[in-house]
């Protein structure tokens, strides 16, 4: 079963410099409905004007993913990481005893767009830390690409939770393939394009649970992008 969430179900933060899209229940956007799946605890679409972002502020307890669309993102943070994040890159950080980070839009003429994501972690208390790996275009092109996952397996990088993240760029018409565990659970988040999954349209922004199903079957509707996270019950 696929449960559909639609983009304009979401909530919104918008703060002129910023325009925020929550699947989940986020800062003052509250639905006891919405307040998450499994693990998976935020999920926020964030465009960002030229040379603005968010300043310095504390994370704990939380695995934090980035996943840039469009733009770049200028990341430092109480670990004395910095770096830039481009699309095909993928950041975890982990928050756990506690971090201080920012994240800015460096450039002075061109828009940002980000998916924000949460994880809770296997425990509290973990060590601080923080990983990057960059997927081509290549290795994410019309496919599922396994991008992080428990034990950083085929190049992906590692995650304090028993959470699997596959990234895929799809072309118009292409068809992709995910098997699936039924006993686990499933969310899949179009970040741009539209797709069919299992024979239902799911557009840019909308999101879909899925329980009880042992594949996922997508057929790109025009050029699309999307996230798939394969989730303990």
């Amino acid at each position: 079963m696929l449960a559909i969430r639609r983009a304009d179900e979401r909530g919104r933060t918008h703060l002129g410099w910023l325009d925020s899209r929550h699947t989940f229940s986020f800062g003052d956007y509250y639905d006891p409905k919405a307040m998450g799946f499994s693990v998976l605890r935020v999920i926020n679409d964030d465009r960002v004007h030229p040379g603005a972002g968010f300043p310095r502020h504390p994370h704990r307890d939380m695995e934090i993913v980035s996943y840039v669309l469009n733009g770049s993102i200028e990341h430092q943070d109480s670990l004395g990481t910095g770096s830039v994040i481009k699309p095909g890159d993928v950041q975890r950080m982990t928050a756990g005893t506690g971090v201080l980070h920012s994240e800015y839009n460096p450039s002075k003429q061109d828009p940002l767009h980000f998916l924000q994501i949460w994880i809770l972690p296997e425990r509290d208390g973990l060590k601080p830390s923080y990983e990057q790996k960059s997927f081509t275009g290549e290795s994410l092109g019309d496919r599922l690409r396994l991008v992080a996952s428990p034990d950083g397996r085929d190049g992906s990088i590692t995650i304090h939770q028993d959470v699997r993240l596959f990234a895929g760029r799809l072309g118009a018409g292409a068809t992709a393939r995910a098997e699936l565990d039924p006993k686990r659970l499933g969310w899949l988040q179009v970040a741009r394009g539209a797709v069919t999954a299992n024979g239902q349209r799911l557009g840019e922004g909308d999101g879909a649970a899925i329980d009880g199903e042992s594949a996922l079957e997508l057929r790109a509707e025009d050029d699309a992008e999307v996230l798939l996270f394969d989730l303990p019950r």
